[in-house]
C-alpha cells in the first residue's frame, strides 16, 4: 500500500536510514542535512568524484548478460547476484514485467551490446500484487486523461514470471531467446527460487 508522505516510515525504513556509510551517503546527510533529497545525491557524488578513477571499461556486459528487475528499493542486485561493474546491463521497472520499453532495452542491450542471457526476477511483497487495472481508472478520474501504459497488476509471481518468460522467447526484435530464465527474489532471506516456465 502507498505510504502517504505525512505518515511516519516504517520500521524497515528506519533501519535503512541507519545503515551509515551502504549507500555513501552517511545517517547525518540522509536526515539533518538541509535542501532536498537530490541536493544530498548530488553533495554524496561530489564526494564520490573526489576518489573516482576512469575504469576503462566498454559499454559491453562482461557477462552478456542482461537482468531485468523491479525497481523495489529493497532489492541490491549487484550484491544479490554477485556482480561487480561492468558484469550486466540491469532494467528495471514497476514489478520487473517485460513491457514493450524492456524489449526496447533487452533489443538494443543484445544487438547493439552483445548480451545473450537474459534473468528475469520478480519478488515477494511486490507492490503490484495490491493493485489493478482500476489505477488507471483512478487516474483518468483524477487528472482527466487515461494512461497509455497498462499497470501490469498480477495476482500470482510465478504466472507473470512465465508470462514475463514469454514474451521474451517471443519477441521477434531479440536474436537470443534460448538462455531465458526467470526468477522470484524472496525480501526476507535475500533467496532466489527458480520458476519452471511450464506451469
Amino acid at each position: 500500500m502507498p505510504i502517504s508522505a505525512s505518515q511516519p516510515l516504517p520500521p524497515s525504513a528506519d533501519r535503512a536510514a541507519d545503515r551509515a556509510g551502504e549507500s555513501g551517503l552517511p545517517h547525518s546527510a540522509k536526515t539533518e542535512s538541509p535542501g532536498t533529497v537530490t541536493d544530498r545525491l548530488v553533495e554524496a557524488n561530489r564526494r564520490y568524484a573526489t576518489d573516482f578513477t576512469d575504469p576503462g571499461m566498454d559499454a559491453r556486459p562482461v557477462l552478456k548478460v542482461a537482468v531485468v528487475s523491479c525497481m523495489d528499493a529493497r532489492i541490491d542486485l549487484h550484491a544479490a547476484l554477485g556482480l561487480e561493474l561492468g558484469d550486466c546491463h540491469t532494467i528495471r521497472n514497476a514489478g520487473g514485467v517485460v513491457t514493450d520499453d524492456i524489449i526496447r532495452s533487452l533489443t538494443i542491450s543484445q544487438r547493439a551490446l552483445g548480451t545473450r542471457s537474459v534473468v528475469l526476477i520478480h519478488h515477494t511483497g511486490c507492490g503490484l500484487l495490491s493493485l489493478t487495472e482500476d489505477f488507471r481508472h483512478e487516474l483518468e478520474a483524477e487528472v482527466g486523461q487515461r494512461p497509455t501504459w497498462a499497470v501490469e497488476a498480477f495476482k500470482d509471481l510465478d504466472d507473470d514470471v512465465r508470462q514475463s518468460m514469454q514474451r521474451v522467447r517471443t519477441s521477434p526484435f531479440l536474436p537470443h531467446r534460448d538462455d531465458v530464465r526467470g526468477f522470484v527474489f524472496d525480501v526476507t532471506t535475500g533467496l532466489l527460487r527458480e520458476i519452471d516456465p511450464r506451469p
